[in-house]
This record gives structure tokens, sequence and C-alpha cells, in this order.
């Protein structure tokens, strides 16, 4: 990573959990970005989801606008005063990892936080490739990231990296 990138905290699971949270962000930095690999131990579909400040149920401050293709075919969708920002929107997350990234601009300004989100996976072939952007509307700077799932549990091996970045 470029010199102007600087871990800030790194999480692996030693055991499955519903969820893990990265908290006492410093606002030190001009962006941050999350890098995630994540598994359930499903292979069916799963919510994965992503939370800010200690955010819960009923607070709607989260849009998305999703493309999406997987070799085959293309789509979009655009989801509107959601509860968090679903980070793998259709496929879910299953025992084969993928990798996430969520670069959060600006996030420790006085103004709305935007995000751009990227999900690529590879099923032995048959994977597909996400970009979303973000939308948190709230003035308050990003102080804790709460990554989880709304059915499965994430499994031991789940990994994820929190990074400053400086004067991008």
């Amino acid at each position: 990573m470029p010199a102007t990138y600087e871990p800030i905290a790194t999480t692996t699971l030693s055991s499955s959990a519903s969820s893990f949270t990265f908290s006492s962000i410093p606002g030190t930095y001009t962006d941050i970005r999350l890098v995630i690999v994540p598994i359930t131990g499903t292979t069916s579909d799963d919510n994965f989801v992503l939370r800010f400040n200690g955010d819960t149920t009923g607070n709607t401050l989260y849009s998305m606008t999703k493309l999406s293709g997987n070799g085959t075919t293309a789509s979009s969708s655009r989801i509107a005063n959601d509860e968090w920002w679903n980070l793998i929107v259709g496929r879910g997350v299953s025992s084969t990892p993928t990798l996430q990234t969520v670069d959060l601009f600006s996030y420790a300004g006085s103004t709305y936080k935007t995000g751009l989100i990227t999900n690529q996976t590879d099923n032995n072939g048959s994977g597909n490739v996400v970009r979303q952007v973000g939308l948190y509307r709230s003035t308050s700077a990003i102080t804790q990231i709460t990554v989880s799932t709304l059915s499965n549990n994430l499994v031991a091996g789940t990994t994820a990296t929190l990074y400053g970045i400086l004067k991008a």
C-alpha cells in the first residue's frame, strides 16, 4: 500500500461470531479504508452488513446504489432509507472467501458520509463483481464500525483491517 496508508487496527476471528467492531477510530486521517475477508459457515445467501457509531435497528440513515455482474448478466439497484449498508447484495457470503473493501471519504467531517464498496467473489469460476456507492446521512464523525451478518455467524478465519489514509 502507498505510504499514505497506516493500519489502525486488525482483527482475525478465532471462533464464530455474529459481529465484530472497530471502535475509538481516531479522526486524524482524511479517509479510511476497511478491508474484509468474511467467511460464514454456509453456502446459502446471507446478508453481510455494516453499521456506524452504534446505530441500531430502526435507524434508517443508510442508502446505496449497486452495480453488479457475473460474466453473463449485469444488474443495478437502489436502496434508500435502510438500517445498514449491505456489503453483499443477492449472492450472500459463503464458505468461499470473498474480498470486501469499504472506502469512507471525509469520515471525520461534519457533512454526510459517502463510501465506495467493492466486492469480488470467485466461486470456482462462477463468481461476481459488485460496486456500490453508499450514503450515510449523519453529520457526526464515524468513530465506530460494526460488521455483522443477519442470519449466520462469521467463522474463524474471518479477517478485517482498518486503514487510515493521510492526505488523500
